[in-house]
C-alpha cells in the first residue's frame, strides 16, 4: 500500500532525530556529533541541496530543532551512548552527577538560539542553560522543553520565554512528584524512568509524554503556574515507554482524542511486544480512556541492532490521516477516521544507499505543498508527495 506516497528525492546526510520545514528550507537535527543541524534548500523538492551544517563538540547531542521566524532553536544535551540494556542499575547519585560533572568539564547543555535571518550563516545569540534539553515544542514566543535541571532526577517540564531571544528565561516548571530530590522527594521508580520526554501544546493545555510515567495533561491557562489535570500510565504492564502524546486538533466522531505512541527502545520492561500506537479518548480530560490501538504485524522480540516498532507521529495534523515513523517498519499512514478501528492506508520504505538497515525516525508534513519529509536514524532524508 504505497499509493498515497510518491517518492520525489533522497538526500544522503547523517542520521537525524528531527526534521522541520519552514518556507523553502528543511532543518534537520542530527543524532550524533559532530553533525548538529543541517539546513537544506528544498525550493525544488526533487533536488534538495545542503545550504550549511552547524557542528557540535563530541560530547554534545543536538538532535531536535524548531523554527520561530528568523530564530532557530536547537537542543543541547549530553551525548550519551545508546544503552545496550535497560539502564536501571545505576544509583541516583551517579545519575544526577553525570551531566553535572560533564558541565564542570566544559559541556554546555540547554536550549540554544540562533539567528538565521541569513539561512546560510546561522549565528548563535542566546542560550537557556541547563544540564541538557531533550525534546521540545514552541510557538511564537515560548518553548516547552524537557530539561535536566539542578536538584531534579531526570528531565522535567520547563516553559521558556523567548521574548528576548538573547536571554531566554524560565517562567514555569512542572515535575512528577518524586523527581525533586533537592526538595526531599523520593522516586518510586528505578533510575530515570519517570522523566519528561516531550511536551506538546494545544490551546491552554500541554500534553506531555513522561516515558515510563505514561503521559500527563497540564492546564497552562496561567502559563506561570501549570496545573495537573490528569495522567495515564500503562507501562507496566506494557513494556515500552511513552514517546509522544499528540492532541488531534479537530473532533472525530464527536470525540476529542490523542494519538499516543510508545517507543521501541532498549529501556523496556520486557523483550516484547513491540511498541505500538494508541488512540486515547480525552473528551472527559480528567479521565483519559484508551479506546483502540494500531500496530504493524511483527512477532520478534526487541533487536537493539534493528529496532522495529512505533516512534514518532507527524506533529502538524491536517485531516484524519496521521503519518507515523516505525523504525525498521518505515513510514506508516494511519487513518483514524474511525477512532475505534484505526487502519493503515499506505506505507513507505526508504532505500538506504549505504547498506544500513531502515530506521525511520521522524516525519514532517508540509501543508503548503503536500509534502512529507522522513529522516532516518542512521542516514538519509527522503521527500515524498502525499496523495490523499
Amino acid at each position: 500500500m504505497t499509493d498515497c506516497f510518491k517518492h520525489l528525492a533522497r538526500l544522503e546526510i547523517p542520521g537525524g532525530g528531527q526534521v522541520v520545514v519552514d518556507g523553502d528550507h528543511a532543518f534537520v537535527g542530527h543524532l550524533r556529533p559532530p553533525s548538529g543541524t543541517t539546513i537544506v534548500d528544498v525550493a525544488d523538492p526533487t533536488r534538495p541541496r545542503i545550504v550549511t551544517t552547524v557542528e557540535v563538540p563530541p560530547h554534545t547531542h543536538s538532535h531536535k530543532v524548531r523554527i520561530m521566524g528568523d530564530l532557530m532553536l536547537v537542543n543541547q544535551e549530553l551525548n550519551r551512548a545508546e544503552p545496550v540494556k535497560p539502564p536501571i542499575g545505576d544509583p541516583v547519585a551517579k545519575i544526577t552527577a553525570e551531566a553535572r560533572d560533564a558541565s564542570a568539564r566544559g559541556f554546555q547543555g540547554g536550549l540554544k538560539v540562533y539567528d538565521i535571518s541569513d539561512r546560510s550563516r546561522p549565528r548563535p545569540i542566546g542560550l537557556y542553560p541547563s544540564y541538557g534539553v531533550h525534546r521540545f515544542d514552541s510557538d511564537d514566543r515560548y518553548a516547552y522543553i524537557s530539561s535536566e535541571e539542578e536538584g531534579f532526577l531526570g528531565d522535567i517540564v520547563v516553559v521558556v520565554d523567548l521574548a528576548n531571544p538573547t536571554a531566554p528565561t524560565a517562567v514555569a516548571r512542572w515535575w512528577m512528584p518524586g523527581q525533586w530530590l533537592a526538595g526531599g522527594e523520593q522516586p518510586t521508580w528505578p533510575g530515570r524512568r519517570h522523566r519528561c520526554h516531550h511536551p506538546l501544546r494545544l490551546g491552554d493545555r500541554l500534553y506531555v509524554s513522561y516515558w515510563h510515567g505514561g503521559f500527563v495533561i497540564l492546564d497552562v491557562a496561567d502559563l506561570a503556574h501549570p496545573k495537573f489535570v490528569s495522567g495515564l500510565d500503562w507501562s507496566p504492564p506494557y513494556p515500552c515507554p511513552t514517546h509522544t502524546a499528540l492532541p488531534i486538533p479537530q473532533a472525530i466522531m464527536g470525540r476529542r482524542v490523542l494519538v499516543v505512541t510508545d517507543e521501541e527502545v532498549a529501556d523496556r520492561l520486557a523483550p516484547s511486544p513491540n511498541a505500538f500506537l494508541w488512540i486515547v479518548d480525552v473528551t472527559d480530560e480528567r479521565h483519559p480512556v484508551p479506546i483502540s490501538t494500531f500496530r504493524v504485524p511483527h512477532d520478534k522480540p526487541f533487536d537493539r541492532n534493528c529496532w522495529f516498532g512505533a516512534h514518532q507521529p507527524q506533529e502538524i495534523v491536517d485531516g484524519n490521516v496521521v503519518c507515523v515513523t516505525w523504525f525498521a517498519g518505515g513510514l506508516r499512514a494511519v487513518d483514524i477516521s474511525d477512532i475505534y478501528r484505526p487502519a493503515e492506508v499506505g506505507h513507505f520504505m526508504p532505500t538506504p544507499a549505504n547498506g544500513m538497515p531502515v530506521q525511520s525516525n521522524d516525519v514532517y508534513f508540509e501543508r503548503r505543498r503536500g509534502l512529507i519529509y522522513v529522516i532516518d536514524r542512521f542516514s538519509g532524508l527522503d521527500i515524498l508527495e502525499y496523495r490523499s
